[in-house]
C-alpha cells in the first residue's frame, strides 16, 4: 500500500429534462461545499507528505483521528504513515480498520498516487478485490513477522502471496529475507536472484533494514543476492558450517520435518561438538528418542561451553528467541530432571526392580550366585544319522 488519499470531492449530477421550444435553460449549480474539519486535516496532511514533512503530515492526521476515529480516509492515511515509518504491524491494523469502516462510494479527490484521484475509496480499501492491494497486504503481513523473527510462519505468507502475483519483486526478495534468517541460503539466493532478474524500478517504500528504503527493489535484491554469495564463499570454517546446519535443523523442525531436523543435528554436531547450540540440540534429539539420561548429559555440557552465552536467534519455541542459549540449556536440563523424578516415582509405586539397561534399552542380564547355572542345550545327532519324519511307529503291514 503506497498511497494517501483524503475525501474532498464533490459529484454533480446532471440534469436532463423536455423544455418547450424557446424557452431559455438555466441551470444552478451547487457552490463548492467547505470541507470538514476531518476532510481539512487530510487535505492539509497529504499536502504535507507531498513536500516531504512527515512529521507534519503524522500530527494532522492523529488530529483527524481524534475528531473522527472511524472516518476510513483518516485510518488508511496513518496506515501509510506507519509505513513510512517502518511500523509494518500498526500500518496493516490501520487498512484493516478502514476497510471494515468503508461503507462509502466518495471519490478521490487528491493522493499521493496520481492514478487513484477520480476512483472510489471503496477499490483502494478493500484489498480482497484488488489483487495489488492483497499482494501488499501480504508482504506487510510477512514483515510483520520477520520484525518478530517468526520466519517459517513469514515463509508460509510469502508463499501464499507469491501464488496471487508469481514475479512481484518484493515478495521474491521478502522470500529470499525469510528463506536467509532460516540458514536456506540456496533458497535464499534463487529468491534473491529472481527478484533482481524483474529489473524493477519501484522505490522500496517500507523495510526492515533501513538502507533499503528508496532504493530500486531489483537493485535491493540484487544487493542482497551478492552478499548470499559472499557468505556462501566465505563459510568454510567448522563453525560457520556448523552454525548454519543448526539453523536449518530448527526451520525442518518447524516445517514438521523431524527427519531432516535429525540429519543438520547431527551433520553440526559432528562439525562442532564444543558448540553449545550443536550440545543443546543432540540433547533435543536424545530426548526426542526417549533417552532422558543422555539427553541431560548433552544439556549440562551445552551450559558449560564456551559459547553459552550466545543470544538464540531462532527456537522452535518462539519464546526462547533472544535468551542466551545457556539459559535454554538450564531449562532443558530441569525439563528433563523433572520427567527422570516421575518416571523413577513411578517405577517405585510397581515395586518393580532396578533393571540395568543398554543404550538400545535391551536388558542386561547377570548370572546369579544361588543358582547353578542351567547346561547347555546342546542338540542330539539322531540315530544312524538318519532324518527324522515321524516318532509314531508304523503298524506291520
Amino acid at each position: 500500500m503506497k498511497l494517501c488519499i483524503v475525501n474532498f470531492c464533490l459529484l454533480i449530477p446532471v440534469l436532463a429534462g423536455s423544455l418547450a421550444l424557446g424557452q431559455s435553460l438555466r441551470i444552478r449549480l451547487p457552490k463548492r461545499s467547505s470541507p470538514t474539519p476531518v476532510q481539512k486535516l487530510n487535505q492539509d496532511g497529504v499536502n504535507a507528505l507531498k513536500k516531504h514533512k512527515l512529521d507534519n503530515a503524522e500530527k494532522l492526521f492523529y488530529r483527524a483521528y481524534l475528531i473522527d476515529p472511524d472516518d476510513p480516509f483518516t485510518l488508511n492515511n496513518l496506515g501509510y504513515v506507519s509505513e513510512l515509518r517502518g511500523k509494518v504491524d500498526r500500518a496493516l491494523r490501520y487498512y484493516q480498520l478502514a476497510a471494515k469502516e468503508n461503507n462509502s462510494e466518495t471519490t478521490i479527490a487528491a493522493a499521493t498516487a496520481k492514478s487513484l484521484e477520480g476512483h472510489r475509496f471503496s477499490e483502494v480499501t478493500q484489498a480482497y478485490g484488488n489483487l495489488e492491494l492483497r499482494v501488499n497486504h501480504g508482504n506487510l503481513q510477512a514483515m510483520t513477522l520477520l520484525a518478530q523473527g517468526r520466519n517459517q510462519e513469514a515463509e508460509d505468507v510469502l508463499q501464499e502471496t507469491l501464488k496471487l502475483a508469481p514475479n512481484n519483486p518484493f515478495t521474491l526478495n521478502n522470500l529470499g529475507f525469510a528463506m536467509e534468517g532460516q540458514g536456506d541460503l540456496d533458497s535464499a539466493l534463487r529468491y534473491y536472484s529472481q527478484a533482481a532478474s524483474a529489473r524493477s524500478s519501484d522505490p522500496v517504500v517500507v523495510a526492515l533494514d533501513q538502507h533499503w528504503r528508496g532504493k530500486p527493489i531489483s537493485e535491493v535484491a540484487g544487493n542482497n543476492a551478492a552478499a548470499v554469495r559472499a557468505r556462501l564463499t566465505s563459510e568454510q570454517s567448522a563453525q560457520d558450517k556448523a552454525a548454519r546446519l543448526n539453523v536449518e535443523g530448527v526451520a525442518a523442525l518447524n516445517h514438521n520435518q523431524p527427519d531432516k531436523a535429525l540429519n543438520f543435528f547431527q551433520q553440526a554436531y559432528k562439525l562442532d561438538p564444543y558448540s553449545a547450540f550443536s550440545l543443546n540440540n543432540m540433547g533435543y534429539l536424545e530426548e526426542a528418542f526417549h533417552d532422558p539420561e543422555t539427553a541431560n548429559e548433552f544439556y549440562t555440557r551445552a551450559r558449560s561451553a564456551g559459547d553459552a552465552g550466545a543470544p538464540v536467534s531462532m527456537a522452535s519455541h518462539h519464546d526462547m528467541v533472544g535468551q542466551a542459549v545457556g539459559s535454554v540449556a538450564e531449562t532443558n536440563t530441569q525439563a528433563t530432571e523433572t520427567s527422570l523424578q516421575a518416571l523413577a516415582e513411578a517405577k517405585r509405586r510397581r515395586n518393580e526392580p532396578i533393571v540395568l539397561r543398554r543404550r538400545d534399552n535391551t536388558p542386561v542380564t547377570t548370572p546369579n550366585p544361588d543358582k547353578p547355572a542351567a547346561k547347555p542345550n546342546v542338540p542330539r545327532p539322531p540315530v544312524d544319522n538318519a532324518p527324522v519324519e515321524n516318532t509314531v511307529p508304523r503298524p506291520p503291514q
